[in-house]
């Protein structure tokens, strides 16, 4: 009997740690749920169709007696494609004009067609632009060449952009003379995108 009741307390002894403490059922502590983090704001997507208005001024100078400078404005259409961070497009301007170039002759009006290349920055776009360009004026009929530039275009709202734009533009031989023209356009913008 002695040899069992010993056997009984070993067995007890050895177990008690297991049965020792709260009978009730062990504490599970939830895991702490960890807060996302913030998802940086997805840049517009250029892609589609644009049209528009911009007013500006313009500044017009040659090598011979062509001068002068006003207010320029028009209408613009387009269209842009969105590659990712880089956005390319091509377009249409049509400007309105009354420059005063000296000597009776005036700037009517300079028709474009550009191509521009961008640089989206969050929810505008870095770009330069280049093309054909077509000038008439009162006296000499219209003139081909070609312009250069820059601008800055921003998405305000899904639909509409506002940005700036500067084009330098280059006429040679104008009215089959030997008159270079140049002249620089500064224009406000403003479009609506489809």
């Amino acid at each position: 009997m002695y040899k069992a009741l010993t056997t009984i307390a070993a067995g007890l002894a050895i177990t008690a740690p297991a049965y020792a403490g709260n009978i009730s059922a062990p504490v599970v502590e939830q895991p702490v749920a960890v807060a996302p983090a913030p998802v940086a704001p997805a840049s517009p997507d250029w892609t589609g169709f644009y049209g528009g208005a911009q007013l500006g001024y313009g500044d017009v100078s040659s090598n011979g007696a062509l001068n002068g400078d006003d207010v320029i404005g028009g209408i613009s259409a387009g269209y842009d494609y969105d590659l990712g961070s880089w956005v390319l497009g091509g377009g249409l301007d049509y400007d309105f004009a009354d420059i005063n170039l000296g000597g009776g002759t005036n700037l009517e009006n300079v028709f474009r067609a550009k191509l521009r290349a961008g640089y989206k920055v969050g929810n505008g776009l870095i770009y330069g632009t280049g093309g054909y360009a077509q000038a008439d004026t009162n006296t000499t009929g219209s003139e081909d060449g070609y312009f250069v530039g820059a601008g800055y275009e921003h998405m305000v709202s899904q639909n509409i952009s506002v940005g700036g734009e500067a084009l330098y533009h280059e006429f040679e031989n104008v009215g089959g003379t030997t008159t270079d023209v140049e002249a620089m356009t500064y224009q406000a913008k403003v479009n609506f995108r489809f």
